[in-house]
């Protein structure tokens, strides 16, 4: 059996579309929103122009959907931090957080949970290795790395209001 085809096709102004057909021939597609969203659509097996279904998800929902449908997507030659004992978790800062506007350094995240701010994702760029006086902003997709409960820690610094 031959690998299934995934067509990408840009959409100008909201990111790009991907098409597969699957080997029962039933069309489905993802749009990858500029913002980090996606858009899950399943087509009608009778008319496959047709959307039957159409799901939203947030730039983390999305990633957690990846962790589920393919948990070894990652390449073989990263080290997998549960090997390590350690954690990583994407803590989606909400608009309304008190960190919303405030540079990195003033949650006091490392100092207090011991855990390491590895990379934010901003829409759809990320920003490795933030410094302490990276800025935070609403939405942003904060990639935390430490033990269960450092990063557990570091969710409740970011989720305070």
């Amino acid at each position: 059996m031959s690998a299934p085809r995934l067509r990408a096709t840009p959409l100008p102004g909201i990111g790009v579309q991907y098409d597969l057909v699957t080997r029962d021939q039933r069309h489905l597609s993802v749009v990858a929103h500029r913002d980090g969203a996606r858009t899950v659509n399943v087509y009608r097996a009778d008319d496959p122009d047709s959307c039957a279904q159409s799901l939203r998800l947030s730039g983390s929902e999305a990633g957690a959907l990846i962790d589920a449908l393919k948990p070894s997507h990652h390449s073989a030659s990263l080290l997998y931090a549960s090997d390590l004992g350690l954690v990583a978790e994407r803590i989606e800062l909400a608009a309304a957080s008190r960190w919303n506007g405030r540079v990195l350094g003033d949650t006091r995240m490392r100092t207090e949970t011991g855990a390491s701010v590895v990379a934010v994702l901003r829409r759809a760029e990320a920003i490795p290795s933030p410094a302490p006086d990276f800025r935070l902003a609403g939405g942003d997709i904060v990639i935390v790395v430490g033990t269960r409960e450092g990063v557990d820690a570091a969710a409740a610094i970011l989720g305070r209001e």
